[in-house]
């Protein structure tokens, strides 16, 4: 079975969807190849779904740019789509004095990346808005939500197919080899395997991405690609102790920003949750470690008065693609053009965690004017 593609996207997460929509606005012929049974199956499903505002990445990076614009048009798009979501804000809390010169650095670093409406709010004001919350002074953050990254995810499809794009399931893509004027895939589909040929590959394989880079020839140690899996795992909190809290609530992050710390998330149907937690693992499963339930619990004690310990249930837990290891510094999303390697035409994106869902339609428009010139 022999195809011809303009572009060719590898992975239905909500990265490579939205890329999908936006690109498919022009005449092309548009391809997704997805490895699972359908849409988001990985990353994508397995998250906290929060819309976020922007101030925990460094100036002038890829993640800052991406997650604050990403915002403002995440939100536009569920008001004209009718995706669900909640403007929930959400308050970074600090709980004792040292704590509040880092909520102050967060501060002037949103501000910096020109994440709209901070500011630091005193005890007496973080009490009328969650009296049943212990802070002593909070960032407030007003453009953090959350969305239902399913109907998120339908709706990219939606605009794509409406535009003539094309999805295949259960297609895992085997080989990449450059041609003259582009690339020769094969992907394996059941027990059969096609190939054709494409223009444009880009690369939105989530956790697999490192691998489908190397699929093209690229060394992926000698170019910084390869990925690390890190676990977070969550647990609910019931008993009717989700409804003491109107918005999300975030502790001072940790020095190196691996993860934001647990947290409370609030889903759309009201339920919370704490998480995630952060832990390095060697393959993907989505377990849940019942022992954590101790550290989950001090954790949220300390600004969370209210929880005890019998008011904590496993969850859910979910796998980020990060670039960067244990106790190594911040990286940068990798959205790469790779005519330097020698291949011209190749996208690759590379490490697409958090704020990934937030920054997706962004980063849509960012890869799409990367696109224009190929074509």
């Amino acid at each position: 079975m022999s195809y011809a593609a303009d572009v060719t996207i590898i992975g239905a997460g909500v990265v490579g969807l939205a890329i999908a929509a936006e690109i498919s606005k022009g005449d092309k012929q548009i391809y997704i190849l997805e490895k699972n049974d359908t849409f988001g199956q990985e990353t994508s499903s397995r998250n906290s779904e929060v819309i976020h505002s922007g101030i925990y990445y460094p100036a002038n990076s890829i993640k800052a740019a991406t997650c604050v614009e990403g915002n403002a048009l995440l939100y536009q798009l569920c008001q004209e789509y009718g995706v669900e979501h909640k403007n929930l804000t959400k308050l970074v809390v600090a709980t004792c004095d040292e704590e509040i010169g880092e909520i102050e650095a967060l501060l002037k670093k949103g501000q910096a990346n020109g994440t709209p409406g901070l500011k630091i709010i005193p005890k007496s004001e973080i009490e009328k808005m969650e009296p049943n919350i212990t802070a002593l002074a909070a960032l407030y953050c007003p453009t953090t939500g959350v969305v239902d990254s399913h109907g998120l995810m339908q709706c990219f499809i939606a605009i794509a197919t409406r535009n003539d794009a094309h999805i295949a399931y259960r297609a895992e893509v085997t080989a990449i080899e450059k041609t003259a004027d582009g690339y020769r895939v094969t992907a394996a589909n059941d027990d059969e395997t096609f190939t054709f040929n494409t223009r444009v590959i880009i690369n939105c394989a989530g956790l697999h991405s490192d691998k489908v880079a190397a699929l093209a020839g690229i060394d992926v140690d000698e170019a910084g690609y390869r990925l690390h899996f890190c676990k977070g795992e969550y647990f609910s909190v019931g008993n009717g102790k989700q409804k003491l809290v109107s918005r999300l609530v975030y502790p001072v992050p940790p020095v190196k920003t691996t993860g934001l710390g647990v947290h409370v998330t609030l889903g759309l149907d009201g339920r919370m949750r704490l998480g995630p937690s952060v832990e390095y693992v060697n393959s993907i499963e989505y377990s849940v470690d019942i022992k954590k339930k101790q550290m989950f619990f001090d954790s949220a004690k300390t600004f969370l008065p209210f929880i005890e310990y019998d008011d904590l249930e496993p969850e859910m837990a979910g796998v980020r693609p990060k670039l960067q290891g244990p106790d190594e510094e911040y990286r940068d999303f990798i959205i790469q053009q790779e005519s330097d390697k020698g291949l011209p035409g190749l996208i690759n994106l590379i490490g697409i965690e958090s704020p990934g869902l937030t920054a997706s339609p962004a980063i849509a428009r960012y890869v799409t004017a990367m696109v224009k010139p190929l074509l």
